[in-house]
């Protein structure tokens, strides 16, 4: 490809220059950027081309010169770089494996510097030595065999559920209760196989776990599920690891069967009143076919602090590498068996508290029995139809990749067994089976941030009608770079404020529009989904001097009312390893004929480099109805990525993966649209005009932001 195509291709408003967010679609652009006025010119790209073939060169001569050997890397590079113009594509390099190790900053080019680099990093000079232009060529990738945990939907694994006393026998014949051992603290039910290698290998741990938890008031009992296990095997098991914790033998699989378990090395933990709030791995050290010096993720010691902080695991549910289970399916519930304060308690506070409670963004609170009874028909209503809670993406295919980690939707097994209780005497039950009360912090949910910003007047939002999206800025001080790993973002007026979208201008960048469309968004606030908070050594980067511009919708609700809101950053610890960024597949040319009650608009972007995706936000105004992500990869298969097949303007929801997708160089996203521009779409402003892009809800938009993440540059990371 020239390097003029090159350039329209990354020119998507076709001006003529390189702005704002086409300038973050690929990390060396804005070194193009000469006169440092926020814009790249086309003639500015071909000077900047011409420097990396000269700073190439100069890398490969120092190379050549220190091996003391004529330098076989740039004479292999010219030859594959077929119009000249000093960085390789895919399409040239005839690669995919090649391209994935040597496109180092993934900007969907190679430059002779990175080959040289990367080459002398990670190949062994005999092998350098007799490469030529046709040794380019690796095996196929084929799919590991070794097994790690991987996250779960809590709900749809008992997650929120109230486990019930279950009696079995200790090693020494005597029957022991859960209940009994449990007392009124939390109980750390931890499954161990005296034969299975990975328990073998978790043994130690197994110590440090009980001796620690044991100091934080936190009962721990172990139990062995195998029926049919060698009593011999078992108490050599607990003699060579030195266990103390009480130890249980589950030879009637009733404890097996009451969890669902699956592995000889899944742990589970229920708080002071019973309810199961994690279960699953241990942590992440060994699994099948690998083992690490030490573990990455402490999923159950995470879970305990949460649970010890009054709150609820990040990470409730996992699976647990292991020796499998042969467990048959649990005894169907009666219905006449439910009761608020057993079943629908737990399950309001797992979907709905977060909102309807008093302080929260909900119209009611349903944090007692009187809330629910009182709202039990619209309760029941919205579930019924779907709107509560608020989840859109339609359930990935058994066995398709896509858990999502903030999936607040209820389990067909929870959502059965509420509409029943609903349509039913409402049974109170026993006070005593009613769940820890949820403890809530209605400021700075992420902890006391490192920074904060505050929009510099208070807006004022009228009492009735419809107001259009507000804009303003906020100035930041910083003299150099700062890496973000979380932030929050607090309304002072929280009933008004439908979603919040921010981004960051570096400093002196033109400000002409925010480029809707034509880049992405650093920060978003959605009811119920105020803050994000990153992985270690994930960080998102605020640039000296930035101005960040918020764009705020207001929804008017009766009342004249003021609003000031605010941003709190917390800076990473340590430079981080991943930069994580918001990319933008839109379609500004939509065309909505009037009256159309299904018209669908379409877009796609093959792209240049591997990426790894790890969250989508569509975003549409009132006349939006569906919208889909979808991948073909290169050698022709089609996933689903996340399909909403009913799209609501009023939640502006993020869906975040639980494991990053690692969409391979070459595939092909697209993004389709579906817009009812018809008068049986009651939020439609004007049903007879046809409708095109524009700023405002009574415009439209074709937005599918795709959140994703580079690995950072050495000596390219400031300290924060």
């Amino acid at each position: 490809m020239s390097l003029e195509k090159r350039f329209d291709t990354f020119d998507s408003n076709q001006d003529g220059k390189l702005t704002g967010g086409e300038l973050a679609r690929a990390p060396y652009l804005r070194n193009l950027d000469t006169d440092k006025d926020g814009e790249v010119t086309l003639a500015e790209a071909r000077a900047g081309v011409l420097g990396l073939l000269k700073k190439g060169a100069e890398a490969a001569k120092t190379s050549s010169a220190e091996s003391g050997e004529p330098n076989r890397t740039a004479a292999v590079f010219e030859r594959l770089d077929k119009n000249g113009d000093g960085r390789l594509t895919a399409d040239e390099l005839q690669s995919r494996d090649w391209f994935g190790k040597l496109d180092s900053d993934h900007d969907g080019a190679v430059t002779l510097e990175e080959a040289t680099r990367i080459i002398g990093q990670v190949i062994p000079k005999r092998f350098v030595n007799r490469t030529s232009g046709a040794d380019v060529n690796l095996l196929a990738e084929e799919k590991s065999l070794s097994e790690q945990p991987q996250q779960l939907k809590g709900s749809s694994h008992l997650i929120g559920r109230m486990v019930d006393d279950v009696e079995l026998p200790d090693l020494n014949g005597k029957t022991m209760s859960l209940r009994s051992l449990q007392g009124n603290r939390p109980l750390v039910i931890g499954l161990f196989g005296a034969t299975c290698p990975i328990s073998l290998k978790l043994g130690p741990e197994m110590k440090r776990l009980e001796m620690d938890f044991a100091a934080l008031g936190v009962a721990v009992v172990w139990v062995a599920p195998v029926p049919v296990e060698e009593m011999a095997d078992m108490k050599k098991f607990v003699s060579d690891y030195e266990l103390t914790a009480p130890v249980l033998h589950d030879k009637s699989r009733a404890l097996s069967v009451a969890l669902r378990a699956s592995t000889t090395t899944e742990a589970f933990l229920l708080d002071a009143a019973h309810t199961l709030v994690y279960r699953g791995a241990i942590n992440d050290q060994y699994g099948l076919g690998y083992a690490k010096d030490k573990a990455t993720f402490t999923y159950l010691r995470d879970a305990v602090a949460s649970v010890l902080a009054g709150g609820l695991p990040t990470v409730a549910a996992t699976t647990a590498p292991g020796c499998a289970l042969d467990v048959p399916p649990p005894a169907v519930t009666q219905a006449t068996q439910v009761t608020y304060h057993k079943q629908i308690a737990r399950t309001l506070q797992t979907h709905c508290i977060e909102c309807h409670r008093d302080g929260g963004i909900g119209p009611f609170a349903l944090t007692s029995y009187g809330d629910v009874v009182e709202h039990a028909a619209m309760i029941r209503k919205q579930v019924e139809r779907g709107a509560m809670p608020p989840w859109f993406a339609r359930p990935p295919e058994e066995g398709a990749n896509g858990v999502f980690v903030n999936d607040c939707s209820l389990s067909a097994d929870e959502k059965g067994e509420l509409l029943t209780w609903l349509s039913s005497e409402r049974l109170e039950g026993n006070v005593a089976d009613a769940p820890v009360p949820r403890v809530f912090v209605d400021e700075w949910t992420i902890g006391k941030p490192d920074a904060v910003f505050q929009i510099p007047r208070p807006i004022t939002i009228k009492a009735e009608g419809a107001m259009p999206y507000q804009n303003t800025f906020v100035e930041t001080s910083f003299a150099e770079d700062r890496w973000v790993q979380a932030y929050e973002i607090i309304p002072t007026a929280r009933q008004v404020v439908h979603h919040v979208i921010v981004k960051v201008h570096p400093k002196g960048s033109k400000i002409v529009d925010r480029g809707e469309g034509s880049e992405g968004y650093w920060a978003a606030y959605v009811p119920g989904n105020s803050h994000r908070v990153l992985p270690e050594g994930f960080a998102k980067k605020l640039p000296a001097g930035a101005r960040l511009s918020f764009q705020i919708h207001y929804t008017p609700t009766g009342k004249e009312v003021q609003d000031q809101l605010k941003i709190g950053v917390i800076f990473a610890k340590e430079p981080p390893k991943f930069e994580v960024h918001v990319a933008a597949l839109a379609n500004p040319r939509i065309r909505i004929p009037a009256g159309a009650p299904n018209h669908v608009e379409t877009f796609a972007r093959k792209i240049p480099g591997d990426m790894m995706f790890t969250a989508f936000m569509p975003h549409m105004h009132t006349r939006g109805k569906a919208f889909k992500y979808e991948v073909t990869f290169p050698d022709g298969r089609n996933e689903v990525l996340l399909d909403v097949p009913r799209y609501d303007f009023n939640w502006q929801l993020q869906y975040q993966y639980a494991t990053p997708r690692r969409i391979p160089a070459g595939s092909t996203v697209k993004v389709t649209a579906v817009f009812d521009n018809s008068t049986g779409n009651p939020a439609n402003p004007d049903p007879t005009k046809e409708i095109r892009w524009g700023q405002q809800t009574w415009d439209e938009m074709m937005i599918g932001y795709v959140e994703h993440y580079t690995p950072m540059q050495a000596g390219s990371v400031a300290k924060q």
